[in-house]
């Protein structure tokens, strides 16, 4: 498996930038994936979504934070198919900082949020923010062939 190079990496930050939603596979405590469609946001490689604070999903990555999600913008020819899927790891973000910065990614993203969310400034009541970290990612282009991939190693930035 070959690291995410450059040109890639560019590829999936397109990708993120194209899309709104994932469809993210989390562990159930019976050992059975659970998938479900967030929609999220992105700092560079790292993902985050807003979920329910006691939700199934939350529950899950309390108790195994592996996790897997597929990215597929909207296509009208096959021949243009484009997408990814991942794994990494999932964390239910706890520090102010952080939380701040998702919800600042989550409101500039999606401006609308900030009519659902309570006038008094109460932030997200309810809701948590979690961090997706990839690992390993699989491109899917159809431009390159039918069904091509290519799967790559997320390495930490040094």
């Amino acid at each position: 498996m070959q690291a995410l190079d450059s040109t890639h990496r560019r590829f999936v930050l397109d990708l993120f930038a194209a899309t709104h939603d994932m469809t993210l596979a989390t562990v159930r405590p019976d050992g059975f994936p659970q998938a479900t469609v967030v929609t999220y946001v992105n700092d560079g490689l790292t993902l985050y979504a807003g979920i329910g604070l006691d939700s199934q999903k939350a529950h899950n990555i309390r108790q195994n934070d592996k996790v897997s999600a597929t990215i597929t913008p909207s296509y009208t020819d096959w021949r243009h198919i484009r997408g990814l899927s991942l794994a990494g790891h999932a964390a239910i973000v706890a520090g102010a900082e952080e939380t701040a910065h998702a919800a600042d990614l989550m409101l500039f993203r999606f401006p609308q949020l900030r009519q659902m969310l309570p006038a008094n400034g109460a932030g997200w009541p309810g809701a948590v923010f979690m961090r997706v970290m990839p690992s390993i990612i699989s491109v899917l282009d159809y431009e390159l062939g039918f069904g091509y991939t290519t799967l790559f190693e997320v390495l930490p930035d040094i």
